[in-house]
């Protein structure tokens, strides 16, 4: 078995890349010229906005409070002190969404790594 999957030859790799490439640009496209016909301002697409920014809510709460995996090992102090100063920063820095994640991240880091050589 020299670079061969088994049972599959190369051609056949190629044809299901080409399928799953063709398939995804054409949600893409029905996606694009749905989108193009909606009003971004009606009832329904306001719901959606609202939903979506529910859940994203729901899933950072759950990450600082309740964490799973190697988030369980690190303070909660820790969580939520990079989270305020995320959003310290964010306001500062006239709503820089890159800037607010970026500053969120490396206090964390830095609060994480302090605490484990015994700083904090």
């Amino acid at each position: 078995m020299t670079g061969e999957v088994t049972g599959m030859t190369t051609a056949y790799i190629w044809a299901l890349l080409g399928m799953a490439i063709a398939v995804t640009y054409l949600w893409r496209g029905l996606g694009t010229t749905i989108v193009a016909g909606l009003d971004p301002d009606s009832p329904v697409l306001q719901w959606v906005a609202c939903v979506a920014y529910g859940l994203l809510s729901a899933l950072i709460s759950r990450i600082i409070f309740l964490p799973v995996g190697v988030l369980e090992n690190t303070e909660l102090v820790d969580r939520v002190g990079a989270t305020v100063f995320g959003f310290v920063m964010f306001f500062l820095f006239r709503k820089h969404i890159g800037i607010g994640t970026l500053s969120a991240a490396g206090a964390f880091g830095v609060m994480v790594w302090a605490r484990s050589q015994g700083f904090i």
